[in-house]
């Protein structure tokens, strides 16, 4: 993918994602999500030593799927329509199929494997955003960088909190991904915090 001219890039992403979807703490959602997996990505970069376009492509790739990762999910939330109805139309526009089968793997019900770093660092991501975001608004000030791991760890192990996030889902995915769980914790505070203000996780006090 060149990000100089692609049809594909991150700005297209981001628009049919907020064609798709209204409600703002989903976009809010699919930018920590990006975050996220844009911090693992640099990071992956960093360990190939990809240069100039090919590691601005690499990166655009890490963005656009955690962008557009549950695009589809406000108009078809149901099991069986979400995420395939929106790899289907990702599909018809034409994007990489690498972004498509990472989107189809972040789903554990869609029986498709995560093979690649992307798949892997999406399906870490997901979850633990979601929670972490969750983490932020109870603290007083509302504000992420007020979140630290062990306060985290407390939090999985409250079932009342968060109800909606799946707990196993976050363990498994940094087991897959072969990081430590704190560790996986840490770094997506830390990629998080870097755009509190864009994710409003930068605090009311």
């Amino acid at each position: 993918m060149n990000p100089a001219n692609s049809l594909h890039s991150r700005e297209a992403a981001w628009r049919l994602l907020t064609e798709w979807t209204a409600s703002a703490s989903l976009r809010k959602h699919a930018l920590a999500v990006e975050a996220c997996v844009a911090a693992y990505g640099e990071a992956e970069v960093e360990r190939l030593g990809l240069a100039g376009d090919q590691r601005a492509g690499f990166l655009e790739l890490y963005s656009t799927t955690a962008l557009l990762h549950d695009f589809d999910y406000e108009r078809y939330p149901s099991l069986e329509e979400h995420p395939f109805v929106g790899v289907r139309e990702l599909e018809r526009q034409g994007w990489p199929d690498e972004v498509r089968v990472a989107i189809l793997g972040h789903a554990q019900y869609s029986g498709v494997p995560r093979a690649t770093h992307l798949a892997k660092a999406l399906f870490a991501c997901d979850e633990l955003a979601g929670f972490l975001t969750a983490c932020a608004l109870v603290k007083p000030s509302k504000a992420i960088a007020d979140v630290e791991v062990a306060g985290v760890r407390k939090k999985m192990k409250d079932k009342a909190f968060a109800k909606g996030v799946n707990r196993q889902d976050v363990i498994q995915g940094a087991g897959e991904l072969g990081v430590d769980l704190d560790a996986h914790i840490g770094f997506c505070i830390e990629a998080m915090k870097k755009r509190a203000e864009e994710l409003g996780l930068a605090g009311s006090l």
